[in-house]
């Protein structure tokens, strides 16, 4: 008869082959879900975003919309694309720069648009494409995956799943002010996945909702869903 540790070990890989079996098929669902789900939201969200952009142009000088490369699922860069909120040169002279809370680059309308997360509306396109997913680890740029890997223990692990308009670290947490805010948020990441399903992006659309709609608190604290 096996020893009661050897039946453990046996019964605990069964079970992480279990959980890793249950979250690629869930990846591939979610896929699914992505496209269901954004198809409908690009229609919705085409005229705001035609008004939003004009508001954009109509307040300061430069595009309505920003590009800019971050780094997706397996490492992948990707143009990632968002209404602009920050004057057009904003980095001309400093290079990659962290944003902040309040950040003094920031146009009148812009702040307005970060507030209340409008700015990433065109990121809808970008989980249409496959770049990214509505809910998942926010990207960061090649700049700061570089830096965050070699600081923050663990850090890679993030680009395991494909990157989110929101996420849980988003709904726990606000603005990134220093390192000790990035490695929570990492934590916070790879508790998403780990705990990657239905139950944990039900109440991370319920909480990214709340705070769009103005209503501070999400999971556990109001935050800023993408940088």
């Amino acid at each position: 008869m096996p020893e009661p540790a050897t039946i453990l070990v046996l019964g605990s890989g069964a079970g992480a082959l279990y959980l890793r079996f249950f979250r690629n098929r869930y990846a591939e669902f979610k896929r699914a879900i992505d496209i269901l789900l954004s198809l409908p939201a690009l229609v919705v969200a085409l005229p705001v975003i035609a008004v939003l952009v004009l508001l954009v142009k109509l307040t300061s000088r430069g595009p309505a919309f920003y590009l800019q490369e971050r780094v997706g699922k397996g490492g992948r860069v990707f143009r990632m694309v968002k209404l602009r909120t920050m004057t057009a040169d904003a980095e001309s002279n400093s290079g990659p720069v962290w944003s902040t809370h309040n950040d003094p680059r920031e146009t009148p309308f812009g702040s307005f648009l970060r507030r209340t997360h409008l700015d990433e509306l065109p990121q809808i396109w970008n989980v249409l494409k496959g770049d990214m997913s509505l809910i998942g680890p926010r990207p960061e740029r090649p700049f700061f995956v570089e830096k965050f890997t070699r600081e923050i223990p663990g850090y890679a692990e993030r680009l395991r799943v494909r990157p989110g308009i929101t996420g849980w670290a988003q709904v726990n947490q606000r603005y990134d002010q220093d390192l000790g805010d990035v490695r929570r948020k990492v934590a916070f990441d790879r508790e998403y996945i780990d705990l990657m399903g239905w139950a944990i992006d039900c109440r991370i659309l319920l909480a990214t909702a709340r705070q769009m709609l103005g209503r501070r608190g999400g999971a556990s604290g109001s935050s800023n869903p993408g940088v």
